[in-house]
């Protein structure tokens, strides 16, 4: 199932780092490997269109790991 969330990209030094979106509700989402670079800048504001997994399991464990398929910065 595809979701759309809004919030601000935070990098995490867990592990070998890990990166996350933040949502305006306060809902962490844990962005799976592999995203676009334009998008992994913290502090940057997004709005992320992509897919919860939960088949994959994370070192970070900070959240739904979500897939992501498209995004728009948005600040």
């Amino acid at each position: 199932m595809s979701i759309t969330v809004t919030g601000t990209i935070q990098h995490r030094d867990i592990g070998t780092g890990a990166w996350a979106l933040v949502t305006e509700e306060g809902v962490t989402y844990e962005i799976l490997r592999g995203a676009d670079k334009n998008l992994l800048k913290a502090g940057q504001k997004a709005k992320v269109t992509g897919k919860v997994r939960e088949d994959v399991m994370t070192v970070a464990m900070i959240g739904p790991v979500l897939e992501v398929k498209s995004f728009e910065v948005t600040n």
